[in-house]
């Protein structure tokens, strides 16, 4: 037998957007520095510019790189990947998915279970979602493809206080399907 193989991880290139260079790792010869508060100190070199920073106790982290010449602001290092760490958890927080959900359906779904998934798309309608409603037709199902827009188009006008139909029902292959998006 032998020993079971080891499986390699995907190789993933060293992220380099969101590491800002601190102190040293700085590699422009002058640089424009900006004291904690705001205020412009002026263009002075790294070196000078990282005596200023540890004399206050804090670093010198390069806040625009490809500013000429780059913009270095005087603040604690931790404390300013915690602020950024931070304004990307709120932006993620409130960022909003435009998914498509789907509701699957037949053209023999009867009224009790119809009703639940109306119920069940008219929540994510309200969450902002697309909601996509289809209907499978298999064999000889294909002749009640009549019943089965009926009951789209009666989707439809229930849904119609919450939702717009988005373009017309298309029918692909042996799917009969409509898009309700939120009004």
């Amino acid at each position: 037998m032998g020993r079971p193989r080891r499986r390699n991880k995907p190789f993933k290139p060293f992220n380099q957007s969101n590491k800002h260079r601190v102190n040293n790792r700085i590699r422009a010869e002058e640089v424009r520095v900006v004291a904690e508060n705001g205020d412009q100190i002026g263009i002075k070199p790294v070196a000078e510019a990282i005596d200023i920073a540890q004399e206050v106790g804090l670093d010198l982290v390069e806040v625009a790189p490809n500013a000429s010449p780059p913009v270095c602001k005087i603040i604690d290092y931790g404390k300013f990947k915690y602020e950024l760490q931070k304004k990307e958890s709120l932006a993620k927080k409130n960022r909003t998915e435009n998914t498509l959900k789907e509701v699957k359906l037949r053209y023999c779904t009867d009224t009790g279970d119809l009703n639940t998934k109306l119920r069940q798309a008219r929540k994510f309608l309200e969450n902002g979602s697309k909601v996509k409603f289809s209907m499978r037709f298999r064999g000889r199902e294909r002749a009640f493809m009549k019943l089965g827009r009926e009951k789209l188009d009666n989707i439809v006008d229930r849904l119609s206080d919450v939702a717009n139909q988005d373009g017309n029902s298309n029918y692909n292959g042996h799917q009969l399907s409509i898009i309700l998006e939120p009004s």
